[in-house]
């Protein structure tokens, strides 16, 4: 714990009402020019709503975010003083009315515990501070609870980001979906929304960088604008200090005992942070009061309580939700005293897809009662369009075999990218590279419930190589739904913090990771799909396997083809929950 003297440092600089007096009879005390001078020097901005008619203490609801939009803050941070709270929204660093450098992710740790830290000195607090918020917002709710102050009661993330484990990079693979956000926070004070809204000029720097063959650090030069961020980010390819600093990591979980409500969705891209969170809580914390909710909603969905269509997927009214009012309820239960949510049944509550049905359960294990282990065999199925189909076979292969695969990275006419579902349902999968593995039929009515997980078992010519596993249901209709995938650096796929370099020519074992959790009923006759294969295209890094940085590599390293010998030995595990009538 700090020291006295250490807390005076923090200075309320400027903390006034705003120019624009609020209109007689409105009902609020605004103060939106809140400036906080931190102890390490900086300068963290704000704004402050409290209504004229409040309790002279009460709770605090924090927002701390780098999406600065004063009008839209403005109007909900009145909605939060409606439900009797203080409200506040606190920028980050360089954001605002902040003179500083502009740093997504390096300083909010730290500067949302001194923002904590004031807002607790108040008179106007009663000493308890909740937050909510998605997406960013919901990774600055974690980094504020890496060193978690006493006013801290409870945190309630949506779709939470983790930097360095989900993007900028996914499995220590540099995607490029979020490219133009660096310019979008980075730019002005505010947001650059014209650059943020020309997908044009991001698709073209996109395929400009894949057809050039040039390395992926170049890649804002083919855009011709410097983006200082993203080179800064390359610097750190291993989930190493850089981004072990900005949210809790390891044993920093097991300080965390205050309530915490998550909420996300299958479709959700960054999934993978948000319940990468929710698993270390629990790991270090089994006992946690940590709730899930979650169902068939995409990264903005999941924020509003769903969408009707979701790539194509017409989603049932039972599965929309009303996320603000289950978040007010969650707040009033934790920092008022209230009754807790009634969605909450137990600690994770998810929507079946394919139903009409919620259900619920005391952890992400108890989601399943079995788990089958299923084989990537050489087996071929015979049948149109199955030339690369082969049984993903319940019973490991007597005798060990090899499918081949060459890749030629120098080809750019050829690339992969089934891995972000444009549809959800669709009637047919790309079978033009990879392997395709399908499962025997489902003899009963089962829910496909949770993360698949394995082991891929594969002999390389080169010293690494990015592959992708992508689940389907085929269902009875023909239908492929797709269920979820990975996308895997070998070389990070036991430890995303340390590259372990592999060895041609040897046999190599690789782990798949953190795959997307999802609920699904699969009905009698049904099949699962896997399609593995060698992830290139032109929306991610390209690892052409030469063992240097991933980021200095260019087509001139291409010259001798990846070849991939997939083993008969690898499988996939599968969280099944079989329902017994």
């Amino acid at each position: 714990m700090r020291n006295d003297l250490a807390i005076v440092v923090l200075l309320l600089s400027v903390a006034r009402v705003a120019d624009a007096q609020p209109a007689a009879g409105d009902g609020y005390e605004v103060q939106d020019k809140v400036v906080l001078t931190t102890r390490d020097g900086a300068t963290v901005s704000g704004m402050l709503v409290r209504r004229k008619d409040a309790a002279p203490t009460l709770p605090t609801v924090l927002q701390f975010t780098i999406y600065v939009r004063p009008e839209r803050d403005l109007a909900s941070l009145k909605e939060i003083a409606d439900r009797g709270y203080v409200a506040m929204m606190a920028y980050s660093r360089g954001k605002y009315l902040s003179p500083d450098p502009i740093a997504p992710y390096e300083h909010d740790a730290k500067d949302a515990y001194e923002v904590i830290d004031w807002i607790s000195r108040q008179p106007w607090s009663n000493g308890a501070v909740g937050m909510f918020g998605g997406s960013y917002n919901g990774f600055t709710q974690w980094a504020a609870a890496k060193t978690l102050h006493p006013a801290l009661k409870t945190i309630v993330p949506y779709v939470a980001n983790r930097p360095g484990m989900g993007l900028p990079m996914e499995n220590n693979v540099f995607i490029n979906p979020n490219y133009q956000w660096a310019f979008y926070v980075g730019n002005n004070k505010t947001l650059d929304s014209a650059v943020n809204d020309d997908r044009e000029r991001f698709r073209k720097m996109q395929f400009g960088w894949w057809n050039s063959g040039a390395a992926y650090r170049t890649i804002d030069k083919i855009d011709g604008t410097p983006n200082p961020l993203l080179q800064r980010w390359m610097q750190h390819p291993s989930y190493d200090a850089y981004w072990q600093a900005m949210a809790p990591y390891k044993e920093e979980f097991a300080q965390i005992r205050i309530p915490v409500l998550s909420v996300d969705g299958y479709y959700n891209d960054s999934q993978v942070s948000g319940l990468n969170y929710l698993r270390e809580h629990l790991r270090h914390v089994p006992n946690a009061e940590h709730y899930l909710i979650i169902g068939p909603y995409g990264h903005f969905g999941a924020q509003r309580g769903g969408e009707k269509l979701i790539n194509g997927m017409e989603v049932p009214d039972a599965a929309l939700i009303d996320t603000k009012a289950i978040t007010y309820q969650w707040l009033d239960y934790i920092l008022k005293n209230g009754p807790k949510p009634g969605v909450l049944k137990d600690k994770i509550n998810y929507q079946v897809m394919g139903t009409e049905q919620w259900r619920s359960a005391p952890s992400l294990a108890a989601m399943s009662n079995e788990t089958l282990k299923l084989y990537l065999s050489t087996v071929p199925l015979a049948g149109a369009n199955k030339q690369r189909a082969h049984l993903l076979s319940a019973v490991q292969p007597g005798k060990a075999a090899m499918l081949k695969q060459v890749v030629d990275f120098q080809d750019r006419k050829q690339f992969n990218n089934d891995y972000y579902p444009g549809s959800i349902v669709t009637d047919e999968i790309d079978t033009s590279n990879g392997y395709i593995f399908i499962s025997a039929p489902f003899e009963d009515e089962v829910l496909y419930n949770g993360a698949f997980g394995g082991e891929i078992v594969a002999r390389i010519n080169k010293r690494d190589f990015d592959l992708g596993v992508t689940m389907y249901e085929l269902t009875p209709e023909g239908k492929y739904f797709h269920l979820s995938y990975i996308i895997n650096r070998a070389s990070y796929a036991k430890d995303p913090s340390h590259r372990m370099l592999l060895t041609p020519g040897r046999l190599e074992r690789i782990p798949l990771g953190m795959t997307k959790l999802v609920s699904k009923r699969l009905s009698k006759g049904s099949r699962l799909v896997v399609y593995l294969n060698v992830n290139k295209n032109p929306f991610s890094q390209l690892n052409y396997g030469t063992g240097k940085d991933v980021s200095d590599e260019t087509i001139a390293d291409a010259k001798d083809k990846l070849k991939v010998e997939w083993s008969n030995r690898s499988y996939i595990t599968v969280p099944i929950l079989r329902l017994f009538h």
